[in-house]
């Protein structure tokens, strides 16, 4: 049960990795097509944009490393307690189960 949790965790990570990534290329094929038309304040606003976007990549990097660290420690611990695993998950869920029927 825990492990699916985390699957869908490191789905949705990784969905939003892939969205940064598809920023971070538009922005880039954004600042090489117009390159040749800018005035001085377009010149700036593209530095400004070059920066933004170094800036991400950056941070597409720094989660791509924290999400994969979390999930080889998640599955590390499944695996050598998977029976305290499955007793917090049936916890958990009892729990939410009747918060959820209380309202």
């Amino acid at each position: 049960m825990e492990s699916r949790s985390a699957q869908e965790i490191e789905a949705s990570t990784e969905n939003l990795l892939n969205d940064l990534k598809a920023v971070v290329e538009d922005g880039e094929e954004l600042l090489k097509s117009g390159a040749e038309h800018l005035g001085d304040r377009g010149r700036a606003a593209r530095e400004k944009l070059a920066a933004a976007l170094e800036v991400a990549k950056e941070t597409r990097r720094k989660l791509q490393m924290q999400a994969t660290a979390g999930a080889k420690a998640t599955d590390r611990i499944i695996r050598e307690y998977p029976y305290q695993s499955i007793g917090i998950a049936f916890g958990l869920g009892l729990l939410i189960g009747i918060l959820v029927n209380r309202r």
